[in-house]
């Protein structure tokens, strides 16, 4: 069964005199009326709102865009965040969102020199990079996550052969072997792992599944998706639609926090592997921080997708 919300990011573009509500992409137990995001972290049930069921709720904004830029500055965050697969679509997007909300981040990528083309030059209290492939098991030295207390995983290579299976960069080597090599290494003390998949993995022997996994990608995302499972640490896994908006691979840090989802901001949220459809990279990035947060979320399996939001009349959201 899924969920269908309206979801504002962190980040307005422009500031509102209008209070709104808000509310995580993963169903929030409270809505708060707010000047940007706010949340209640109690655990006290939801208002008529759950990952599994129908109800829908109305998120009121004044914006009609949602995007990654902030007019604030965030208090700097306890949290020591590891991505994998920073210079993706997804991860460049997670990174940008980390470092606006002053949340120290270490990146781990094949080619370090990434890190200042799309990042900039950042103070090391802020974003530390570390050279490694996690194809590679000799590369993932315990000295890469000291300190760490969560990680954020959103490797991925294309489903069919093209130029980035270059290198021996294909689905089983990048989303079988590398997540449980990363898994293998990383340390008991972690508060949390959030793993990026993709809906369709428990079916992949089933049209039309079986087409996209005709060289084996939803097949070896599975078998990532379950060594994370078995292996004792606190894990999130997010399975995302059909990816869109990006991906970013020529900006810089400014362009990334300045990206925008358009009209596509009402989002869809599953669990059992029943969805099909598209997701925002920007809903798949901002479900991937708030997940590090959030309790109820550790140990759970989600299926994300995102769909426009057409208008707002009578007091509900219709897509």
């Amino acid at each position: 069964m899924a969920t269908k919300l309206s979801v504002a990011f962190p980040f307005p573009l422009e500031r509102s005199s209008k209070p709104f509500q808000r509310i995580s992409v993963l169903a929030l137990p409270q809505l708060n009326p707010c000047h940007g995001f706010c949340f209640s972290k109690r655990n006290s049930g939801f208002r008529g709102l759950s990952v599994n069921a129908l109800k829908e709720e109305v998120i009121q904004s004044a914006n009609s865009e949602t995007t990654l830029h902030s007019q604030t500055t965030l208090p700097t965050s306890s949290k020591l965040v590891l991505v994998i697969g920073a210079s993706g679509g997804v991860g460049q997007l997670v990174v940008a969102s980390l470092l606006n909300r002053n949340i120290k981040s270490r990146l781990l990528l094949r080619d370090p020199e990434k890190a200042t083309t799309l990042f900039g030059n950042q103070d090391e209290e802020k974003l530390q990079v570390f050279e490694g492939d996690t194809r590679n098991p000799a590369d993932l030295d315990p000295s890469i996550f000291e300190g760490v207390t969560h990680v954020i995983c959103c490797t991925g290579t294309t489903a069919f052969p093209s130029k980035r299976w270059d290198g021996d960069n294909t689905p089983e080597r990048v989303d079988w072997e590398g997540v449980r090599n990363l898994v293998s290494a990383l340390p008991s003390s972690l508060k949390r792992v959030v793993l990026v998949s993709s809906v369709g993995v428990t079916k992949f022997n089933e049209l039309p599944w079986s087409i996209m996994n005709l060289f084996g990608v939803l097949k070896y995302k599975k078998k990532g998706e379950d060594f994370l499972r078995k292996s004792g640490l606190p894990f999130t896994i997010i399975r995302a639609g059909r990816l869109t908006d990006g991906p970013y691979t020529s900006y810089d840090l400014n362009t990334l926090l300045k990206a925008t989802a358009g009209q596509r901001r009402a989002v869809l949220i599953g669990q059992g592997d029943k969805l099909v459809g598209e997701v925002s990279r920007l809903v798949v990035a901002e479900a991937c921080i708030q997940a590090l947060e959030i309790e109820f979320t550790e140990g759970k399996i989600y299926e994300i997708n995102s769909v426009e939001l057409l208008y707002f009349a009578g007091g509900r959201t219709w897509y």
